[in-house]
């Protein structure tokens, strides 16, 4: 059993439809008023069927009053990290500390490099994202003195000054499969941000993939329960009878999510399928008996 001990999470996994750009922010408002911890947005920015997830979270964030909020995941190939970074720490501020960044390496080459992204193999957009990381920590930190200075070999920063201070400790969350990547997100990251539907052996893969992470946060001289553990599940359904994770009666979405993190250390869960019925019942049925289940899991245990 690996449980990381972790506070849970509730919240979802939304579309940015540019057509249905209504119904995205209607998802925003009810996840914030049903009481669920946070909204994320995909981030396809080479999609013409979608909105602009940046520009869809400062809206979202305005709209909304407590949820926290994140792109799942951004990506970085086609936003400069120095840009990010300052562009993350704002958003922070006029949204009163809600904002967590989630960051992936790149995908989808053809439509990033149409866009004007660069193409990169995937060991180069994993050192790619490690540079990253590192000069939007570094805009970040205000306490040290002078500019920052990065000449890496993907991304250059010459004394760039530092700030603005975010709200609170931004956390940057990666969305990692491969062992590379898992690597980087042990060593650096706060948040490990699978999707379900994309694990290549659905939740048997989690003990092997956790295993990498931690492997590489001892390494790096952290613990593994540094990184936090979320996980996107696109399709879900509740229904009468079981199909599946997440797909059926409101009991086994319970246990299910229990298992999940007590299991394997999953302590955010974020549902897609773009239903506000489904978030509105799932925040007031399933997150407080999983929060009620584990808590007493938890003190048994001890």
């Amino acid at each position: 059993m690996t449980d990381y001990g972790h506070e849970l999470l509730f919240g979802t996994f939304v579309t940015p439809s540019a057509q249905g750009a209504r119904h995205v922010l209607d998802l925003a408002v009810a996840a914030d008023r049903t009481g669920l911890d946070l909204v994320t947005f995909q981030d396809h920015p080479y999609q013409p069927a979608h909105l602009d997830t940046w520009t869809l979270l400062a809206y979202a964030a305005a709209r909304t009053e407590r949820v926290r909020l994140s792109g799942n995941v951004l990506s970085l190939p086609l936003r400069p990290p120095a840009v990010l970074a300052r562009a993350a720490a704002s958003l922070d501020i006029l949204s009163g500390g809600r904002f967590e960044l989630g960051l992936g390496a790149g995908a989808f080459w053809d439509a990033i490099e149409a866009m004007g992204g660069r193409r990169l193999t995937p060991g180069q957009a994993v050192e790619a994202l490690r540079e990253a990381v590192t000069i939007i920590r570094d805009l970040w930190d205000t306490e040290t003195r002078g500019g920052v200075r990065f000449d890496g070999r993907y991304y250059q920063v010459a004394g760039a000054k530092r700030g603005p201070k975010p709200a609170h400790d931004i956390d940057i969350w990666i969305g990692a499969y491969k062992p590379k990547m898992l690597a980087l997100t042990g060593a650096l990251a706060d948040g490990w941000v699978p999707t379900y539907e994309y694990l290549p052996d659905g939740v048997k893969s989690l003990p092997g993939l956790n295993a990498r992470i931690d492997e590489a946060a001892i390494a790096e001289g952290r613990s593994p329960g540094d990184v936090r553990r979320l996980m996107n599940v696109m399709n879900v359904e509740f229904a009468a009878s079981s199909d599946g994770l997440l797909s059926g009666p409101t009991t086994q979405w319970v246990e299910q999510l229990a298992d999940l993190a007590l299991t394997h250390g999953i302590t955010a869960f974020l549902i897609g399928g773009d239903d506000i019925a489904t978030t509105e019942k799932f925040a007031a049925e399933v997150a407080p008996a999983v929060r009620e289940l584990v808590q007493r899991e938890r003190s048994s245990s001890v």
